[in-house]
């Protein structure tokens, strides 16, 4: 006991304190984590102690990125990028691009209950990963398993120069419309033919790039590219357009317009006469009519022709 102790009373107990926090202890046997007070003392922001104290208690492949420590606390991205960038230059977390036995280059995050190059003994170097064992396949299956597709990683990448121009000219201006939907060469020469397949259907470059860039997502949990063949892989393709008749095709002709001489409307016909509601009212009109009523009608109109004969005379 002759070395001081950070957590030791400076005093002999002598009861329960007038001022500040009281702690009620419990021993806990399961689910807690154990961190220094050096780390949950530190001043400063207390983001930066609510992420290190997070990212301790998670177990060891737990995703720790900014989406995922995003979705977990009430801060943005700010906040918590500004908290991982403390505790990196203060020791307790390590970040290191590795490459994946497939080619890959991925961030793997270390975390140390002790700052890096603080007391006696620097803390351990991290444990590298293991390579995964494949499973072994039997000679009868290894014999009729197919060649590999373009997708997986042991096949050559396409190259961006055989890539349609006019496709890698949507893709490329994607940035313009949303600066996230920045891509590499490697995922442009990736969609490029399925935007070419657009192109050739007749969807103009307008239409592919408001398909690609409208609705997104506010957080990505992956690359956009991925997205983006989502997108282009399960929106059905649009109807060909009708083929245009051809100029010496016939085509129907068009009547004149003309003016109805009874009730002044107009209506489509090869000569000047009635519109169609004109003639059913006349021709109603005409079997409402009785013989009597035809004959009165007749020698009215004799005796105006007879009366009109004797003034002339």
């Amino acid at each position: 006991m002759a070395d001081p102790q950070s957590n030791a009373p400076l005093r002999a107990d002598a009861g329960a304190p007038t001022t500040g926090v009281i702690h009620v202890r419990t021993r806990l046997t399961a689910d807690f984590t154990v961190i220094s007070n050096a780390l949950a003392q530190r001043r400063g922001s207390a983001v930066t102690v609510g992420v290190a104290a997070y990212i301790a208690s998670m177990p060891d492949g737990s995703p720790v990125t900014i989406t995922a420590l995003c979705e977990h606390f009430s801060e943005g991205e700010i906040l918590i990028s500004r908290a991982l960038r403390e505790l990196e230059s203060a020791g307790y977390l390590e970040r290191r691009r590795e490459r994946t036995p497939t080619g890959q280059v991925r961030t793997r995050t270390y975390s140390y209950d002790v700052p890096r190059g603080e007391g006696p003994d620097d803390p351990p170097e991290p444990p590298k990963p293991r390579p995964r064992k494949r499973p072994t396949v039997p000679e009868t299956r290894r014999e009729t398993a197919p060649a590999p597709t373009p997708e997986e990683p042991g096949s050559p990448a396409p190259a961006l120069a055989d890539a349609d121009p006019e496709a890698v000219a949507v893709l490329t201006a994607l940035r313009r419309i949303d600066p996230r939907l920045v891509l590499s060469a490697q995922e442009a020469a990736r969609l490029a033919p399925a935007v070419a397949e657009w192109l050739t259907a007749g969807v103009g470059p307008r239409e592919i790039t408001e398909l690609l860039t409208v609705r997104l997502p506010d957080r990505f949990r992956a690359r956009p590219a991925s997205v983006l063949a989502f997108r282009l892989r399960e929106t059905p393709l649009p109807l060909p357009s009708p083929v245009p008749l051809s100029p010496s095709a016939e085509r129907p002709a068009v009547l004149p317009f003309q003016t109805c001489d009874g009730c002044e409307r107009a209506f489509r016909a090869p000569g000047p006469g009635h519109c169609r509601s004109c003639r059913d009212r006349l021709a109603g009109e005409r079997l409402r009519a009785g013989p009597a009523e035809t004959y009165v009608r007749y020698c009215l109109a004799e005796r105006t022709a007879v009366t009109s004969l004797g003034a002339a005379v």
